[in-house]
């Protein structure tokens, strides 16, 4: 017999292989296939109820489709149409324009101010922060919306208000020139969600900032200025972007206040309300495919736009 002598280098000894090394592989791989088959239900829907609907969409903004008959390609015949020949978009796109820029500043303002409020130590913060909330659930709800219209309507609460003063107010969602600011309103009521969020923001601020500013003898609205409004700058731009993506998308308030046709004189006519109306009271489901890629563009952009210029005045920690 032939000895088969091992060269072992010194200090290192040979170690048999790892029990349960290959038990331990296993069960990994049953666990990963577990895994995988528990989220087989949310890639299907990922790909069947997002990504599907997406390009089906796409392809439809090239085509004249009327839901009852086959789509036709015609090539961007709709987006020529939308900017060329369709006054209601373009003053959809106005309207709703006029909206965001008004509706989410004075949101965010009012939401800013009312957690000032709160973060001073309110007895029951608790309830009031949930009284607080309760807006951003209702409102945009068919029920409150019903309630904005009655509320102020030639006969509702506000003008009985003004009544008891003498003054004859008009019916406000009923006239051109009020019915928007009613919806405005409305928006800058649902509150409730960016508030909780910049009270968080606040409470995160250390309170020894404050103290050494007080002991310098900066007053409350230098305070304000230099230390709160400073730090919160990635609070209002994480607010600002979700506000922004969410008022352009606003459709149940327009449709039920203006009756689901965007008047009185197409002055409550919402892109989102005009998409509806084109794709499913005039079955031009290629012009409303066509619009919603319009307006998916629309709210890239502007998100971009915002992120690149944060850098400008959003503060982290240290760097701007």
């Amino acid at each position: 017999m032939t000895e088969v002598s091992v060269a072992v280098k010194p200090g290192r000894a040979v170690r048999p292989p790892a029990r349960g090394s290959h038990r331990s592989t296993k069960r990994s791989r049953r666990e990963a296939r577990a895994a995988y088959l528990f989220l087989a239900p949310w890639f299907v829907g990922l790909l069947v109820i997002t990504i599907g609907p997406i390009f089906a969409s796409l392809y439809l903004s090239f085509t004249d489709y009327s839901l009852l008959e086959e789509a036709q390609w015609i090539g961007f015949d709709n987006y020529v149409k939308m900017f060329t020949e369709d006054p209601r978009f373009t003053n959809s796109l106005w309207v709703t324009t006029v909206y965001v820029v008004v509706s989410v500043p004075l949101q965010l303002a009012f939401a800013l101010a009312l957690a000032l409020v709160l973060d001073r130590g309110l007895r029951g913060l608790s309830f009031y922060r949930s009284i607080f909330y309760l807006p951003s659930l209702l409102g945009g709800s068919v029920a409150i919306a019903i309630l904005w219209r009655k509320v102020f309507g030639a006969d509702g609460l506000v003008n009985a208000v003004l009544a008891m003063f003498g003054i004859e107010g008009p019916g406000w969602v009923g006239h051109p020139d009020y019915a928007l600011g009613t919806l405005i309103l409305l928006h800058v009521w649902t509150f409730g969600a960016p508030m909780i969020i910049f009270l968080a923001g606040l409470r995160q601020i250390p309170a020894s900032y404050y103290e050494a500013a007080s002991v310098d003898g900066a007053g409350k609205w230098r305070q304000f200025r230099s230390i709160t409004l400073p730090l919160l700058t990635p609070i209002i731009f994480f607010n600002l972007v979700l506000e922004l993506i969410k008022s352009f998308q606003s459709f149940t308030q327009a449709f039920i206040v203006s009756g689901g046709k965007g008047g009185p004189a197409d002055s409550t006519l919402f892109y989102t309300l005009y998409l509806y109306l084109e794709g499913f009271k005039n079955y031009d489901m290629g012009y409303a495919a066509a619009m919603a890629w319009v307006l998916l563009i629309i709210i890239a952009a502007l998100t971009g736009v915002n992120f690149l210029a944060s850098k400008y005045w959003v503060f982290y920690g240290d760097t701007k």
